[in-house]
């Protein structure tokens, strides 16, 4: 044996040895994920139903990775600012966020540069939001058909406020006064939270908002005319549904957890086992009931289903709302 074919043989028997060492390298790497506490980004601000569940399931969740989970509230632009933040970090499984179903409509207004469908890794859908029309307490207006029926006569003087131009409320508002033939001034705020100050202080005459508006409508100060959903909530159950009330809409924004695209499929697999067993804790179900909030867990892969879904659908809404005039006009 020359001394050339010996020296190919032990190469050869190195890279075999070396091998299997190679192969499970990514396997290790994934094992010792995490080694650092986790970000997840909040694209609202602070207070709120999407902060609250957000702050919960970290909580939860915190257990099975053996890591902290640090809550950032990054608000603006409806969610697109804490979105945007999101997409745009490291794909290291490390910063995670809610995404706000909104992108599938803003992405194609062209008022995010994010791609629902490629920018994005999905983890969970873990609840709804419980939305409704308040009012103050003390104003003329004992139902909705009142409030549609003054909306009518006085076109365009009316107004509500909402979380943002362009986002679940505002939107949902807008559709449900298309049914009802009526007319009033939107009043964008920076945030729920933002919009229900709005109303306690007298600056609007409605609200169209997720639960923010429950405690104060329990304690007296402000009346609620209808939730959006498909049924009556458990908190409220003598308030109708917008269908009740005689309007055929029904209006659902699901929170989701999701990452940049990228992720590695063993640390995307263990947040998505992380995730599924935070939303089916007691903790989590009990957080959500606070706020009324109807649990809509979802897989990963079944949750990146319903957004391309939801792609869908809002394209017909765009056109039907006239959502590009609405925006023009601010």
């Amino acid at each position: 044996m020359n001394r050339s074919t010996d020296s190919t043989r032990r190469q050869l028997l190195g890279w075999l040895l070396a091998a299997p060492a190679a192969l499970h390298a990514p396997l290790a790497a994934a094992q010792a994920w995490p080694s650092k506490s986790l970000r997840i980004i909040v694209p609202f601000p602070p207070g709120g139903a999407a902060d609250g569940s957000a702050r919960v399931l970290g909580e939860v969740m915190a257990k099975p990775l053996g890591q902290s989970i640090v809550v950032e509230n990054k608000p603006g632009a409806s969610g697109m600012l804490g979105l945007k933040a999101m997409v745009s970090a490291k794909p290291d499984g490390y910063t995670i966020g809610q995404i706000p179903i909104s992108v599938t409509r803003f992405s194609q207004l062209g008022m995010v540069q994010a791609d629902p469908l490629k920018d994005l890794s999905y983890i969970a859908r873990v609840s709804g939001q419980t939305f409704g029309i308040a009012v103050q307490s003390s104003s003329p207006w004992k139902t909705l058909k009142d409030l549609v029926a003054d909306a009518k006569a006085k076109a365009g003087q009316l107004t509500y406020a909402s979380a943002g131009i362009g986002g679940a409320t505002h939107v949902g508002m807008e559709e449900f006064l298309l049914a009802a033939g009526a007319q009033m001034n939107h009043i964008p705020f920076k945030g729920g939270s933002e919009a229900l100050q709005g109303l306690l202080g007298g600056h609007v005459d409605a609200l169209a908002d997720s639960s923010s508006w429950a405690p104060h409508v329990q304690s007296g100060k402000l009346r609620l005319l209808a939730t959006w959903g498909e049924k009556r909530t458990n908190d409220f159950k003598s308030v109708p549904t917008l269908k009740e009330s005689g309007y055929d809409v029904v209006i659902d924004a699901p929170n989701g957890i999701g990452a940049p695209k990228g992720l590695d499929p063993a640390v995307e697999k263990r947040l998505r086992e992380a995730f599924k067993a935070a939303a089916a804790s007691p903790g989590f179900a009990a957080a959500c009931d606070r706020i009324d909030a109807p649990l809509m867990y979802l897989d990963g892969p079944d949750y990146e289903k319903y957004v391309a879904q939801q792609v869908e659908k809002e394209k017909v809404l765009i056109e039907r709302l006239k959502l590009k005039d609405l925006l023009g006009k601010g």
